[in-house]
């Protein structure tokens, strides 16, 4: 088994409280994973200390046998491996292309890459023709793809998610769905979904993870 993640006596406090107690846990690489639970269950903040937003309080995190948080590694460099969509993704108030654009010029990519990964993207997740379309032009799902592109345009090798069907449609839902499945099965992008949404969760993930309290059940 390639494991992607592994958890060790993993714990994270915010004034006082403990809102993530982990004692185990083990993500494969190239895997679906849903984590299940209601609002305040811990899901957000896993999902960010996974993806180096925030640090543990105690334990270990291995990513592919690296213990990031104290290997003393450059973790931009793993961080760039990854790339999180939140619940409310905010998209700067330009075109489309230019918020697809955004994470590959800040790398310094040639401009006729950044045009080619543009319209491959928006492909991607059904928004070919989109390019020009203003922000303030969207509607939800639309951002949320719109995100989702800005995303794989880096080409992360984990993509993290948190709530993508919070506020869009049933239509989008079904849309998300299926594109996050082709993500993972051609791509083989590792895909972390926090979700509240049981059907979601069943219907997407290789495994489910159900969190209450910072805890799995």
């Amino acid at each position: 088994m390639n494991y992607l993640f592994k958890i060790q006596d993993l714990t994270k406090i915010y004034n006082g409280k403990k809102v993530l107690d982990i004692p185990s846990l083990t993500l494969e690489e190239g895997k679906i994973y849903a984590f299940l639970g209601t609002n305040g269950a811990g899901k957000t903040t896993l999902l960010s200390v996974l993806n180096l937003l925030l640090p543990p309080s105690t334990g270990r995190i291995l990513y592919k046998g690296l213990d990031i948080w104290n290997s003393g590694k450059d973790k931009i460099s793993v961080r760039r491996e990854m790339t999180m969509v939140t619940q409310n993704p905010y998209l700067f108030d330009t075109t489309v292309e230019n918020n697809v654009a955004y994470g590959l010029r800040i790398r310094n990519f040639p401009r006729s890459e950044i045009k080619d990964r543009i319209t491959q993207c928006l492909a991607k997740v059904a928004l070919s023709g989109f390019e020009k379309r203003r922000a303030h032009e969207l509607s939800g799902g639309e951002i949320q793809r719109v995100a989702i592109a800005r995303a794989l345009a880096i080409e992360p090798k984990v993509l993290f998610l948190d709530e993508p069907t919070a506020n869009v449609d049933i239509q989008t839902i079904s849309i998300l769905n299926d594109l996050l499945e082709e993500l993972n099965s051609q791509l083989r992008i590792s895909i972390m979904v926090a979700t509240h949404d049981i059907d979601q969760a069943y219907g997407l993930a290789h495994k489910v993870f159900i969190l209450e309290d910072g805890r799995i059940i």
